[in-house]
């Protein structure tokens, strides 16, 4: 362990550590944002069970399947037609936070639903269904900024790869 011999030393080491902890994050934040968006494209075409605070996904309704049939869809993958909305899909991360989110709005009836339309929520369940991993991933990037940036050994329960 280093000794420090003045005041000055430990702001130094105090303000690089925080330095380090700003870059370590941003990293774990964008691994996450990852995990999340990837999750959220892949529930898009499957109905969902119901996860957390969010519902399941109600059937799709015959007048539903029959016009996905007449435009050449196939009739029961819900949410999934061209493939438009799973792409619109995205991330972005900033220094202490990231969105992971759709500009469509496509995206937001889907996923609150409308007075004609059931929630069909595949964000919030991609965030909820991943909590753990989440915490593991920022868990690690903390404690790597803290330690200068050196890896986290897997064994303190982190996800040690940021």
């Amino acid at each position: 362990m280093k000794q420090l011999s003045s005041l000055g030393e430990l702001a130094e080491v105090f303000t690089k550590n925080t330095l380090g902890m700003m870059v370590t994050m941003q990293a774990g934040l964008e691994k996450a944002a990852v995990v999340v968006e990837k999750d959220a494209k892949q529930r898009i075409g499957e109905y969902q069970e119901a996860e957390g605070p969010f519902p399941a996904w109600a059937e799709l309704s015959d007048s539903t399947k029959e016009d996905r049939a007449r435009q050449g869809y196939t009739e029961n993958d819900p949410l999934l037609r061209s493939g438009d909305l799973q792409r619109s899909i995205e991330h972005e991360v900033g220094y202490t936070e990231a969105v992971i989110g759709s500009k469509s709005p496509v995206a937001a009836y889907q996923e609150f639903g409308t007075y004609r339309i059931p929630p069909r929520p595949f964000l919030g369940p991609a965030a909820f269904h991943n909590k753990k991993r989440i915490q593991r991933i920022l868990g690690a990037a903390m404690v790597s900024g803290l330690v200068g940036g050196s890896p986290v050994h897997a064994l303190l329960g982190y996800d040690g790869d940021v």
